[in-house]
């Protein structure tokens, strides 16, 4: 495989070719969970939910975070003689990672299960222990195309993978319940369908990538090898790693306690399950930040590089005034409609008030994972990787105490505790260490203008909403019409008080994904202003 030219518009080209696949990803990642608890209800949810953060903890880490350590080595290799030393270490060291934590998963699991409160999870959690054993091939050849810049097969494996793990779990799921199936057997199936998508990911990037470890190594310092990869895989992926690990803490705290409260088993799982209908709720509403990170650093990195001009100043802040104006526009928006929103995608309005805190992580997460990724870009990553962990310590310690005095809502409190101080964390030492002006002061002024001004069209309309809809059509097709109805106002008045005011520029409109039929709006509105 040739070696790609590595000019500013072919690296840009790839980032575009990954972003896209990314936001395909992360969509059909949040989207399946609502047909699927559809199909299994709540408690089945909970289920699924309970085990899953303990494979997903590992998939991020090793399929994107080992996958960027690897490409940085390779990327620095003087040779390919040691650009297939890095991939052997990096494919044993890998290799010894996976079985351990399979081994562990396997004659573990019956002690995760009961210190989760539910014995019944052992088989989904040695189901899942499987998917450990494809990662190392997936980082490595993740890896080796990252640092040629040849991003289609990533891409392709990306959104292969995911679509076929989503086809095997729904379709499996459907034919578990239908042939009458208990819901562990049918999260089991799930597990099982996680497993082969990620398998799937390794062929299609073997079909691309057929020499990845043939041909002569030289010899190199493994421990050094070993040591980079270790430290660059845990930096890069802890941002995304951090929502696992908080469904983690959710997993060992939240139905124990409920428990410990006096509920019935069956009451607790169907309330811890209906609690997690949040976590696709916040996936969606994540997504622009998650964009974002992907889409404009590399821009940052570029731009910090030269050493004329304004360098990466303009973009920092463009990055984090986008994010904090769709994160908390998402987080407000979505709070106001939520229980529409439940019973659409969920059937009921259960749980609509935790919900609705749940909800308000996505602001903290949309400001989380741009300033971190903007943060490792610049070669700070101890400070940022110290303040996920503190944050997981307070979700932790606030699940403790406020789950046994408010349930499931403690839980939801917790997260968003937890989740502000790592941004308020990571604001505080961003000014430290990159002092740029973030965003002038007008531009909270005309936020606060436009949330107003959303609240002022939503709140009404829905109790409008409620008079019209639901006297003619049943309640969660009067529920789907009224959450897409009000979205769309609400979404349309922030926007067009945003254009009016012009926080945004037209020409940084244009740097952000999809953003250009928002400048041409923008133009319009305010051309008699020119």
């Amino acid at each position: 495989m040739a070696t790609t030219d590595w000019n500013m518009k072919t690296f840009m080209k790839g980032a575009s070719i990954l972003t896209i696949s990314a936001i395909i990803v992360k969509l059909l990642a949040a989207v399946y969970r609502i047909p699927f608890q559809n199909l299994v209800g709540d408690k089945g949810f909970y289920i699924y939910q309970q085990v899953y953060p303990f494979i997903g903890i590992f998939i991020v880490w090793t399929s994107y975070g080992f996958a960027v350590a690897v490409s940085k080595l390779l990327a620095g290799s003087t040779s390919l003689g040691e650009s297939k030393a890095v991939k052997r270490i990096a494919f044993m060291y890998l290799s010894v990672l996976s079985v351990s934590f399979f081994i562990v998963l396997m004659v573990f699991a019956p002690t995760f299960a009961h210190a989760m409160g539910d014995p019944e999870l052992v088989s989904l959690l040695r189901a899942g222990a499987y998917i450990v054993l494809v990662m190392p091939m997936l980082a490595v050849l993740k890896g080796a195309f990252q640092s040629e810049g040849y991003m289609t097969p990533v891409a392709v494996s990306n959104v292969g993978e995911q679509a076929l793990r989503v086809a095997i779990i729904l379709m499996g799921t459907w034919f578990a319940v239908r042939a009458g199936a208990s819901l562990y057997t049918a999260g089991e199936v799930a597990m099982w369908g996680a497993v082969i998508g990620q398998a799937a990911g390794v062929v299609i990037l073997a079909l691309y990538y057929r020499n990845a470890f043939k041909g002569p190594a030289v010899k190199i310092n493994t421990w050094r090898v070993v040591k980079e990869l270790t430290y660059v895989s845990l930096s890069v992926s802890a941002s995304s790693l951090i929502l696992l690990l908080f469904q983690m803490a959710d997993s060992f705290t939240v139905y124990n306690t409920l428990l410990a409260n006096g509920f019935a088993s069956d009451t607790a799982m169907e309330m811890k399950g209906v609690y997690d209908r949040g976590q696709p709720l916040v996936q969606m509403g994540i997504l622009i930040a998650s964009t974002l990170a992907l889409a404009i650093v590399p821009l940052i990195a570029h731009h910090a590089a030269k050493k004329e001009g304004r360098g990466a100043e303009p973009f920092i802040s463009l990055t984090f005034r986008t994010a904090f104006l769709f994160g908390w526009a998402a987080a407000v928006g979505l709070a106001l409609v939520l229980p529409y929103v439940n019973e659409m995608l969920f059937e009921t309005r259960d749980g609509s008030g935790t919900l609705m805190i749940f909800s308000l992580q996505i602001f903290w997460l949309s400001l989380i994972l741009p300033l971190t990724a903007m943060l490792q870009g610049a070669g700070k990553v101890k400070v940022p990787t110290l303040l996920l962990i503190v944050g997981l310590v307070v979700k932790i310690v606030a699940n403790q105490l406020l789950i046994p005095v408010l349930n499931v809502t403690g839980a939801a409190i917790a997260g968003n505790i937890g989740f502000a101080v790592i941004a308020c964390g990571l604001l505080f030492y961003f000014r430290r260490v990159l002092p740029v002006k973030l965003a002038p002061l007008r531009f909270y002024g005309w936020l606060l203008v436009s949330t107003i001004g959303m609240l002022a069209i939503i709140i009404p309309w829905l109790f409008v909403a409620d008079e019209v809809f639901f006297d003619q059509l049943s309640s969660r097709i009067g529920a789907t019409v009224s959450a897409l109805t009000a979205v769309i106002l609400g979404a349309a008045v922030f926007l067009l008080i945003v254009m009016k005011s012009r926080i945004m520029a037209e020409k940084e409109w244009y740097l952000l994904p999809f953003g250009k039929r928002l400048a041409r709006v923008q133009l319009m509105l305010t051309k008699h202003r020119r």
